[in-house]
């Protein structure tokens, strides 16, 4: 039997993964039965690969990987398809030109070990994000001033914390005279208030990584499902054939007349994976 959709590209937050951080049974069921009919998985997160890494080893079959919102994509086995660092003049520029929100920032490199994450301080963080700072504690090094660790290309740049405070991070980098060198990607849960703020390099978002990625395996993009539940999948879901948006995501995330699917509560990335495998699948006209 041969599918409408080749490919399909899967956010991991708020998406594939509960509320509680899993992969449900019935998601897993769905991938491995997606997979096994030959359509091609690729995760797409904002994660680091790293971080992201336990996640598609636990699906059990080969995935694709994008990670830090587009700027590393790699296979699930190690192999390097495209990277897009950001420029260290640029992460200097930034850091400095953000000097009141020192606190709130992290720095990613692509490099194992405990200077995969660097930060000045924790307190702010420790606020907003205290789970991932637990989780990630054995790969954070401390260094201030944090220009000072930018001796390489980060992946990226991260300011995160409250939804208030981080609206202040945004007003103020809407402002900065080097907009031109640097892509600003949000991501934001309400209900936990955070919002964290991705500073990558000019034109890096899931949506170009899903483009190479399409070239390289020659996918036409009308076989490419997208499924996402925040800001910094927009990119993504606009340049999918197919873009499906999560339940729980915000309400203006759904004013764009793409499919719905179920919350992450619900599998809601099984819910539409079922349908697609299922006989009861329609391929929607984007923007109907």
């Amino acid at each position: 039997m041969t599918f409408p959709i080749r490919l399909v590209a899967i956010d991991i937050d708020g998406t594939l993964l509960d509320p509680h951080f899993q992969i449900t049974a019935r998601n897993l069921s769905a991938l491995r039965a997606a997979h096994a009919a030959g359509v091609e998985i690729l995760l797409a997160t904002g994660r680091r690969h790293d971080y992201a890494l336990p996640v598609a080893q636990q699906m059990g079959i080969p995935v694709g990987m994008i990670s830090s919102n587009g700027a590393l994509v790699r296979s699930s086995t190690g192999e390097t398809l495209y990277t897009n660092r950001l420029p260290a003049k640029t992460a200097a520029k930034l850091i400095q030109y953000m000097d009141d929100f020192r606190g709130h920032a992290v720095l990613t490199f692509d490099r194992q070990g405990q200077d995969a994450l660097v930060l000045e301080r924790f307190e702010e963080l420790n606020q907003s994000i205290s789970r991932w700072l637990e989780m990630n504690s054995q790969f954070i090094q401390y260094i201030s001033p944090l220009e000072s660790a930018l001796n390489e290309d980060p992946i990226q740049a991260m300011y995160c914390g409250r939804v208030a405070r981080m609206e202040e991070a945004q007003q103020r980098l809407s402002q900065a005279d080097f907009l031109e060198e640097i892509t600003i990607l949000k991501t934001q849960d309400d209900h936990r208030d955070l919002c964290i703020l991705d500073v990558l390099n000019r034109e890096c978002n899931k949506g170009h990584a899903l483009r190479r990625w399409a070239e390289h395996h020659t996918i036409p993009q009308d076989q490419i499902m997208a499924i996402g539940d925040n800001y910094n999948d927009l990119e993504m879901l606009e340049f999918a054939g197919v873009p499906v948006v999560m339940g729980n995501a915000s309400e203006d995330m759904k004013q764009n007349g793409w499919k719905v699917t179920a919350t992450n509560a619900e599998s809601g990335v099984a819910v539409v994976l079922e349908e697609l495998l299922g006989a009861g699948f329609q391929q929607p006209i984007r923007g109907q």
